[in-house]
Parts: C-alpha cells; sequence; structure tokens
C-alpha cells in the first residue's frame, strides 16, 4: 500500500486539473461535489497508509521513495522523493479528513457564487500543496508544498477581490509569507554548503560533522521561515486580514493547512534544533511571547473572525513553545486537537454569518442559541476544547505543553498558564456575546458597532436561521473529534506518543515530573480554564459595553499595522517617491537625456555639411584627396 503514497496527492491534485477543465461547465453544485470526492478519496488512502505503516515493526516505522530524478548538477543530487514516517502520517491524516469536511461544508456556505467553481479549484490546489509540503523527502519538496500554500491562500484570501480590503489582505499576506520565505531560500542554500546535501536523512546523519554555529543560523533562518508561515511574532499581522477571505478558507488555513506548516517544519528537522540550544530558547520565547500578545489582543476583537484569527496565532505560540522545550510530541498533539476544534470553531462562525446574512460583529449578534441550536451546541464544544475544560481535548493537548514548559523552562511556562486563562476567557466572551442575552440582531443602532467587521446589508436583518445538512454535518463530525482527541494522550499503546515519539528519539525532553506534580499541574489547568470561563461568561452574557476591557491598544493589535507602517511603510514610500523623483527622473533619465543630447547636437553639426549640392561635394572629395597626397608625400620625405 505504501508504494501508492504518491496517490495521496494525485488525487486532489487532479481535482485540480479536471476544474481547470471542465469547472465552468460543471457549475454548481457538482464542481464541490467533485472537488469534496477527490479529498476524501484521498484520505481513505491515508488510512490505508496509515494501516500499512501501523504493520511495520517498531521503531524504525517508515518508508521512501524517490519518484523520479529531478536535478543532478555537480554535487546537487535532487528526487522527486516522497518520505512517510508516523511524523508525516500524522500530518497526513488530519490535513485530509479535516480538509474534506472542510470541502463538504464549503458546498453550502459558497452557494450562489459566481465563482463556485473557481472557489474549489483553488481549495484542492491548497491541499494538494499541503500534502506535497509534508510528504516531501528533502528540502526542495518541501519548499514547492510551502510555495503552493503561499500562493493558494494569496488566491483564496483575496478570492472576492471586488472588496478592495480582500484584495489588499490577499496582497499583505502573500508579502509576509515571503519575508519568510527569504530565510527558508537561505537556510537551504547554508544546508547545502555544509551538508552538501538537501535530503532530510542525509542531512541529519551528518549533524554531528558541522560547527553549532552553522546549525544555530540554519535554524535561525529557518525560525525566520516560519515566523512568516505560522504568523509568528513579528510577521503575525497578515493572518488577521486573511479574514477577509471566504470563512472555509480561515478554517482551511488556519485548521489543516498553511498555519501548521511550520510547526511541522520545525518537528521535522529537530536533529538540528536539538543540536542547536540557542536556537530552541529563540523559539520557545517566540511562542512564549506570540500565545501571550495574540491572547491579549482576541480579548478586544469585535468581529467573530478576527477573535478566532488572534487564538490561531495564541495557540500556535504554544506549539511552538513546546518546541522550543523539546516537547515536539506535545506541539504535534495540540496540532492536531486545534485542528479539530479549530476548523470547527471558524466552521461554527460561518454558520452563524450564514444565518445573519452576512452580519460578523459579535455586537450585533445574541441569543443565536435560540434560533441556531445545532450551531450553538457544536460551538460550544469548541469552545470549552479550546478554554481547555477537561475532560475536551484542549484540556489534555495544552497541558501537556505547560507541564513540559514547567519542567524545561519555567518563566515561559508563568506566561502560558495566563494566557491560557486569557484564552478562556476571551472565547467566553464570544460565546457569550454572540449566542447569549438579548436580540440585538435586529437592533438598528447596535452599541458600539466595530467600524472593520462585515456587517449584513441594509435589509437584511432577518431573523437568523439554521444552516443546511451539507454545512451543519461537518460541525458534529469535528465537535465529535473536538470532544474525544484527548483520547490520543490517554490510550496507552496505542496513545500519540507511542506513535510519533520514535521519530524524535533522544531529540524528545523528557520532563521527568513526578505523579503529584502531574496532577497539581492538572488541578491548576482546570482551575485556570474554569476561572477563565466564569469571568467571561459573568461579564460578558448580559453586556456589551464594557470599554475598559476593549481598550484601543488591544483593539489595535498593540498597533504593530502602525508602527509597521510608520517605520517601514512610509519611510519606503518617500525612499520610492525619492526615487522616481530624483534619481529616476534626473540622474538615470538625465544621463540617458543628455547623451541622447549630445548625439543629436554631434547629429545637427554634421548635418551641415549635407548641402544637396553636388560641386560641394566634389570639392569635399577633391579637399580630401588634396590632404590625402599631402600626408603620403610628407612621409616619404621624412622617411
Amino acid at each position: 500500500m505504501l508504494t501508492v503514497t504518491w496517490l495521496v496527492i494525485a488525487l486532489p491534485l487532479l481535482g485540480f486539473v479536471v476544474l481547470v477543465a471542465t469547472g465552468r461547465r460543471l457549475g454548481e453544485p457538482w464542481a464541490g461535489w467533485l472537488a469534496t470526492a477527490m479529498v476524501s478519496a484521498s484520505f481513505l488512502v491515508a488510512i490505508g497508509l496509515y494501516l500499512d505503516l501501523l504493520g511495520i515493526k517498531a521503531p524504525v516505522r517508515s518508508y521512501s521513495e524517490n519518484l523520479w530524478t529531478w536535478l543532478d548538477v555537480g554535487g546537487l543530487n535532487l528526487h522527486a522523493g516522497l518520505y512517510v514516517d508516523p511524523l508525516s502520517m500524522t500530518m497526513v491524516l488530519f490535513v485530509t479528513g479535516v480538509s474534506a469536511l472542510i470541502h463538504l461544508y464549503s458546498i453550502g456556505y459558497m452557494h450562489g457564487d459566481k465563482d463556485f467553481a473557481k472557489f474549489f479549484l483553488y481549495l484542492n490546489l491548497f491541499v494538494a500543496s499541503m500534502l506535497i509540503l509534508v510528504l516531501g523527502s528533502n528540502m526542495v519538496m518541501t519548499f514547492i508544498g510551502w510555495e503552493g500554500v503561499g500562493t493558494c491562500s494569496y488566491w483564496l484570501v483575496s478570492f472576492w477581490f471586488e472588496r478592495n480590503t480582500a484584495a489588499v489582505a490577499g496582497k499583505k499576506a502573500f508579502l509576509y509569507n515571503r519575508l519568510g520565505d527569504v530565510g527558508f531560500m537561505l537556510a537551504m542554500f547554508l544546508t547545502f554548503e555544509n551538508f552538501h546535501s538537501l535530503d532530510y536523512s542525509t542531512i541529519f546523519a551528518r549533524v554531528d560533522s558541522v560547527s553549532s554555529l552553522n546549525i544555530t543560523v540554519i535554524c535561525l533562518l529557518l525560525v525566520v521561515a516560519v515566523m512568516g508561515k505560522s504568523a509568528q511574532i513579528p510577521l503575525f499581522p497578515w493572518l488577521a486580514d486573511a479574514m477577509e477571505g471566504p470563512t472555509p478558507v480561515s478554517a482551511l488555513i488556519h485548521a489543516a493547512t498553511m498555519v501548521t506548516a511550520g510547526v511541522y517544519l520545525l518537528c521535522r528537522v529537530h536533529p538540528l534544533l536539538h543540536a542547536s540550544p540557542t536556537a530552541s530558547l529563540v523559539v520557545a520565547i517566540m511562542g512564549a511571547v506570540t500565545a501571550f500578545v495574540g491572547a491579549t489582543i482576541a480579548c478586544a476583537q469585535q468581529d467573530i473572525k478576527k477573535v478566532l484569527a488572534y487564538s490561531t496565532i495564541s495557540q500556535l505560540g504554544y506549539m511552538f513553545l513546546a518546541i522550543g522545550c523539546g516537547a515536539y510530541t506535545a506541539a504535534i498533539f495540540l496540532m492536531v486537537a486545534h485542528a479539530f476544534f479549530k476548523a470547527l470553531l471558524f466552521l461554527g462562525s460561518g454558520s452563524v454569518i450564514h444565518g445573519l446574512h452576512g452580519e460578523q460583529d459579535l455586537k450585533r449578534m445574541g441569543n443565536l442559541r435560540q434560533y441556531m441550536p445545532i450551531t450553538f451546541i457544536t460551538f460550544a464544544i469548541g469552545w470549552l476544547a479550546i478554554a481547555a475544560v477537561p475532560p475536551l481535548s484542549g484540556f489534555w493537548a495544552k497541558g501537556d505543553i505547560l507541564d513540559n514548559a514547567f519542567a524545561a523552562r519555567p518563566v515561559l511556562w508563568g506566561i502560558g498558564v495566563f494566557t491560557a486563562a486569557l484564552t478562556a476567557y476571551y472565547m467566553s466572551r464570544l460565546t457569550s456575546l454572540a449566542f447569549f442575552g438579548s436580540d440585538r440582531w435586529g437592533q438598528k443602532h447596535p452599541v458600539d458597532p466595530d467600524p472593520w467587521a462585515h456587517h449584513a446589508e441594509v435589509g437584511e436583518q432577518r431573523a437568523p436561521v439554521e444552516s443546511p445538512l451539507v454545512m451543519t454535518l461537518p460541525l458534529w463530525i469535528l465537535a465529535f473529534f473536538a470532544a474525544t482527541a484527548g483520547l490520543l494522550a490517554t490510550s496507552g499503546n496505542f496513545s500519540l506518543s507511542a506513535w510519533v515519539d520514535p521519530v524524535f528519539g533522544s531529540s524528545l525532553f523528557s520532563n521527568h515530573l513526578p505523579a503529584g506534580d502531574l496532577w497539581v499541574l492538572g488541578l491548576l489547568d482546570t482551575v485556570v480554564a474554569l476561572g477563565g470561563v466564569a469571568l467571561g461568561i459573568w461579564l460578558w452574557v448580559s453586556r456589551t459595553d464594557r470599554p475598559a476591557l476593549e481598550i484601543p491598544f488591544l483593539r489595535n493589535a498593540w498597533y504593530v499595522n502602525e508602527a509597521y507602517d510608520t517605520l517601514l511603510g512610509r519611510p519606503s514610500t518617500r525612499l520610492a517617491h525619492f526615487s522616481a523623483e530624483e534619481v529616476d527622473l534626473k540622474v538615470i533619465d538625465g544621463a540617458v537625456n543628455s547623451l541622447a543630447g549630445l548625439v543629436r547636437g554631434a547629429g545637427r553639426i554634421v548635418a551641415k555639411t549635407q548641402t544637396g549640392y553636388l560641386r560641394n561635394y566634389a570639392l569635399a572629395m577633391v579637399g580630401g584627396v588634396v590632404l590625402i597626397l599631402a600626408f603620403m608625400v610628407t612621409r616619404m620625405w621624412w622617411g
């Protein structure tokens, strides 16, 4: 079965090709069903691959295949190669599974859109690119998938490009990711210079032969790459603006593809990180700070999707905190759990927006549990899961990270615990404003409307309606896994730890905490989660106007965008104007125009000799002959 690993990628890629050729003719809904079927088939193949890989005796559970030789120049030998091990297999399973549900949901959500077929074309290519990224056996294959998801995110974020905000958001996402990609490319160049290969197995086998300084520089360059792709400080602002795309795109980017690529990449190169304590510390600090900053910003947002966007930034920060502590399995565990509950939350928010005819402002919602009971029940499971309320998946996944952080980096553990309280609070605030309280969706002048949120069109303030089955079925499935994914930590020989730990071997941090400490930490996590939930409900279930808790500093995301605009954007604009008006016009164009003027002047002088009279030309010829004869006589005389 492992010999058909390529089929996992080929199926969604085939869907993309078919939709390019026939998408418009297929139209709605068949284009959506075709795309969904292709990703679902990829998921079924992935299950077969998993079972086959499970049959290989541990700890050497891996399979590699070179499909063809791509490039063989000098010392660089590149293969279009695939590598399957428990790490990549875990990624493939949740990428294809969650993506299939998002595709199914999108059939209902995108109903009536004029570019229905094109949307699913992009989704299929997005999934194929992510699968290339996680299954690539070398850094170049990973980079191809890396660029593929970046390109697809640009197309999908700016899908409704008729809106200027969507077009700008797409360009912003593209440019931020290009900044990070510079780090990836430089890391590849330096890796080849030191390891003479870009194949992962060769690189890892030669780690001891490369200086720690060079390994640290390679790791830090990869950190720059993941800053862009996974929206970590300082390259996180693009992810909130990416909410301009259709809500299924937000779910796909945040849960199954794109932003999880950075987590996967650092886990894949764990031998390099393990050999560089400095780089690991940088990753841990970056993660803890990002988790805290993202959570504080989420506490004051009014757009339902932006709360979830900053929540993703914060949760990714937890994953990088775990990686920086060497707790790679804990990072993977939260990534899997996050895929379920964040896809659920985004699709749930999409159901809310769909039911409210385009409204995204939390202050213009309220009491939706009465009108959308299925959306409320499933969303509530996602809310309590991300808040880390036991026994849901978030409790086990986030607790695993905090336990390791407590043993490895206690100061960062403190930041993580406080951030966990903020997470429970802001998600309870979101749920209270959207699903409890009064029917604010019918008010013409709601309290403190968000000028940046999308609102329902005038005349669309009808009673909310529950979403159709094609949208609610994925919500039920995701809710089930968001609730039960904690079993991955508690199922003994069949746990995620038993499955993935052999991949990391000696690189994996072991906290060696006694059972008593683990119980105390678990109890503390529970108190923090329940306390945050209780505080959020108490403050917001019947109120929408608490300005003291929604200060401009947080509502404007720490003014990071404004800072970049002041420090980089405006100076760059002035430099561009100076270059255009002074350097280009006066220096470059001036030099060209001066040379042209010189030639033109010389031409005018020479043109004066062109009189049109034959006698003048004959006289000139005679004069020339005389000069030549004089020259020859002179040479003979002096010779």
